[in-house]
């Protein structure tokens, strides 16, 4: 898809201005920097092109995904569990039967440097549903938003180490029945007790109401006030709910973010209500939002920070 050039120079050159012009915050929550919002919309922009075809899990175009995941992994000098990222493993959708001998999550990690032995995991598919009927569905923000988002997250904590240890997990198949998430769990390349939260992002660029949601804190509600506070100063404005029985409904199990919740791991999911592009072949790169976008990563990755520095409460609250 073909890029709106003039809207994007105006956006930049805002950015630009905004960070010229603010002084920090008292709460440290000037969050200008910590994205490059060029690169990040560049890797969504990618990442959901046509060349891609849809990221259908053992695909050509999943292939390429994997490829420039990897290559991202090795430039911002992550750590590895095996020789490389990839964690292949073979699943079925229970839905529709098709087996997938090969597929692959990719997992790195910046090591922790108070406590290299507690984990939060990032995780955000990056699989699609593919083509269909002649027609590519390109996944724009299902979820090549939520991995731009994740390589974002991947890039600031390599640069500014975490007190606990990060994985950066960029799964597979989650359209297939969340079958990457399910293939982590079962298989965790760190002890699953050593996981303190899960914090998945899926669906974060298209928003046209400055809305991003923070599901989870139903099922954990000492989250909550750790976020409000660490979103008390973000440019995007930080809402709660979805995750039970009191709203229209329920995204607990909707994403990759469910496995964990099943294993006991305190999560909290970002996202955005579905919107019309949602599993449609639109959900292009042409109809994210990017100034919401850029700024909804940058609110996720702040939120990181202060959930990082204060890991040990978490613990203490889950009893993990």
């Amino acid at each position: 898809m073909k890029f709106n050039t003039i809207r994007y120079l105006l956006f930049l050159l805002a950015i630009l201005f905004y960070a010229c012009d603010q002084s920090p915050e008292p709460n440290n929550n000037n969050s200008v920097g910590k994205v490059d919002a060029e690169q990040l919309l560049s890797d969504i922009e990618y990442l959901s092109s046509d060349e891609l075809q849809g990221r259908f899990p053992e695909s050509d175009g999943s292939i390429m995904a994997q490829r420039f995941i990897i290559d991202r992994f090795q430039s911002l000098d992550l750590s590895s569990f095996h020789d490389d990222f990839r964690h292949p493993f073979t699943a079925t959708n229970s839905r529709t039967g098709q087996t997938f001998d090969y597929a692959l999550n990719l997992i790195g990690y910046a090591e922790g440097r108070t406590n290299p032995d507690r984990f939060i995991a990032i995780t955000a598919h990056y699989d699609h549903l593919g083509v269909m009927d002649g027609e590519i569905y390109n996944g724009a923000d299902d979820n090549a938003s939520g991995t731009g988002g994740l390589l974002a997250a991947a890039r600031y904590f390599s640069e500014n180490q975490p007190d606990h240890s990060i994985l950066f997990i960029a799964l597979d198949a989650e359209e297939q029945g969340l079958l990457g998430a399910y293939e982590f769990v079962n298989n965790p390349p760190v002890p699953l007790n050593h996981i303190v939260l899960n914090v998945n992002m899926d669906m974060i660029g298209v928003n046209f109401e400055n809305e991003l949601y923070a599901v989870g804190t139903y099922h954990y509600p000492f989250l909550k006030p750790l976020i409000e506070t660490a979103a008390s100063g973000a440019p995007v404005n930080v809402l709660f709910g979805y995750d039970s029985a009191d709203f229209s409904q329920d995204w607990t199990m909707s994403s990759d973010h469910g496995p964990f919740h099943e294993k006991g791991v305190p999560f909290i999911y970002f996202g955005v209500e579905d919107h019309e592009h949602y599993h449609r072949p639109t959900d292009t790169f042409e109809n994210i939002n990017p100034e919401f976008y850029v700024n909804a990563v940058e609110t996720i990755i702040d939120i990181l920070k202060y959930l990082d520095l204060h890991l040990d409460q978490i613990s203490e609250a889950s009893g993990r």
